[in-house]
């Protein structure tokens, strides 16, 4: 059976069709400038500059010494999310949907829930960031509608899906990136703010948890990198893909995490505030372009999560079709629970968003050491797509018990070094607290995976990677899905 021909349009977006099915190369639209552009605007947004706050607000650490962790950490983590998404052209298929391939059919579906709690956290996390941008300039607003109303834009980008958010999303990166450059240079200007706190100091412990934090925000974009990626030509080849993607999350991560560098300074507990308070009138512009771009940019988010709470769907109810109305259902039911979140949770949201950064980092480092371990070492970027959906699990079956175990026994691994506002782990303390807890986890994961799976898991028969077409032919309950 073959999938239906697209319909030709010449309307500036389409409506997105695909869900989680592997793209076809006939409607690979992506290129390399609009997956950079998804990249750099996806940063360029408060949230980042509150991240880079963390390093002189929290920790306390001169201006320089903060720059350079934020630079080793976004460079370290970019690294394992770029090779994730060199995967996308070769596959054509979600990132966590891949994870079918590590850990089973059925297993794979426990990492799309991880992947999408983590969504959530991130869409309510930036509508928090946003509502508290808006406040500042309009300090009457009632700060739950502006949740809402946030939320709702992020919700219509979703529902159209890929087309209209690489469109919007090449647009903000000008509008935003123009912003913080401004915002930034004058504040470099003002000897207060560049001259940095008098108290701060360096630390070992400072220094390695705000490279953490970079790590960590870098690993975050690793569970939907290939979301975007997809839609590249095969063509395309993973080395640019894996380029395109490395400048793009490097470069306007630090960019923006600088800026919130120099607000840690002088509004550690509120760094939006810095803002205003250094630049008056412009300043307050500034923050009612972070608060509108934030709700835009908060729809790659909300998709990458219903991205992955389909692939939990489809795992766990075998007569669920996927259509295009399952998928805008799933995006009002996703978008409304992480509204809800970020309503519940705005009181304390420092607090909770450096906890959530943490539990980020201990959960995503195994799975990603996994991931890559299998792709680039044991099937050399060989899958059998099809298989990926067959509800037997094909030749990747139901549950994975290597990859399982491996992913366990990866996050046991990070306990004894853990830190974290809710947490401590027992060698903390005679580490003087510096969290290496990220690359024991990820060295130890990778290592273990690849012995176990030499030595327990059966050789499979050579594999191919297949376009959309021909899994559509393989299920037909997946060609129902492609032309719903």
């Amino acid at each position: 059976m073959n999938p239906e021909v697209p319909v030709v349009t010449k309307s500036f977006v389409r409506l997105e069709k695909q869900h989680i099915m592997p793209i076809p190369e006939t409607e690979r639209t992506g290129t390399t400038w609009s997956v950079f552009a998804i990249w750099v605007g996806l940063n360029m947004m408060p949230l980042a500059a509150v991240t880079g706050a963390i390093a002189t607000g929290t920790y306390n650490l001169p201006i320089g010494w903060s720059i350079a962790a934020i630079l080793v950490g976004n460079v370290i983590g970019s690294f394992g999310s770029a090779l994730h998404a060199s995967q996308g052209p070769n596959l054509g298929i979600p990132q966590m949907l891949q994870a079918r391939g590590q850990f089973g059919y059925l297993g794979g579906g426990l990492f799309a829930l991880i992947a999408l709690i983590m969504f959530m956290g991130l869409f309510a996390s930036i509508l928090v960031v946003a509502k508290d941008s808006l406040i500042l300039v309009f300090p009457g607003i009632n700060g739950t509608a502006a949740i809402i109303g946030f939320a709702a834009i992020g919700l219509v980008l979703c529902i159209y899906g890929y087309d209209l958010l690489r469109k919007t999303m090449v647009y903000l990166s000008w509008l935003i990136g123009i912003a913080v450059a401004v915002s930034m240079a004058l504040l470099w200007m003002k000897p207060g703010v560049a001259a940095g706190p008098t108290d701060a100091a360096f630390s070992m412990e400072g220094f390695f948890a705000v490279m953490a934090v970079g790590v960590v925000w870098q690993l975050a974009y690793a569970p939907y990198v290939s979301d975007y990626t997809r839609y590249l030509p095969k063509a395309t080849g993973p080395k640019i893909a894996f380029w395109t993607t490395y400048t793009g999350l490097v470069g306007s991560s630090v960019f923006v995490m600088i800026l919130g560098v120099l607000l840690g300074t002088v509004a550690p507990n509120n760094p939006l505030e810095g803002i205003s308070a250094q630049l008056g009138v412009l300043g307050l512009i500034v923050l009612v372009i972070f608060a509108i771009t934030s709700a835009v940019i908060n729809g790659v988010e909300l998709y990458s999560a219903v991205m992955n709470g389909l692939t939990v769907l489809q795992s766990s109810f075998p007569r669920i079709t996927i259509t295009t109305g399952t998928r805008i259902g799933a995006t009002i039911i996703i978008g409304g629970i992480a509204t809800g979140v970020a309503v519940l949770g705005q009181g304390n949201f420092m607090f909770w968003f450096e906890s959530f950064l943490d539990l980020l980092l201990y959960a995503l480092i195994p799975w990603s050491a996994i991931n890559l371990v299998d792709y680039f070492i044991l099937k050399k970027g060989h899958y059998v797509v099809s298989d990926l959906f067959l509800r037997t699990g094909g030749r990747y079956g139901r549950w994975n018990a290597v990859g399982l175990v491996s992913y366990f026994v990866g996050i046991a691994a990070q306990v004894p070094f853990m830190m974290s506002p809710l947490f401590n782990g027992p060698l903390a303390e005679s580490m003087n607290y510096i969290d290496i807890s990220w690359l024991i986890g990820f060295v130890f994961t990778a290592l273990l995976f690849l012995v176990l799976t030499r030595l327990f898991s059966p050789a499979l028969p050579p594999a191919v990677a297949v376009d959309g077409a021909k899994v559509a032919e393989a299920e037909p309950f997946q060609a129902k899905a492609v032309t719903s």
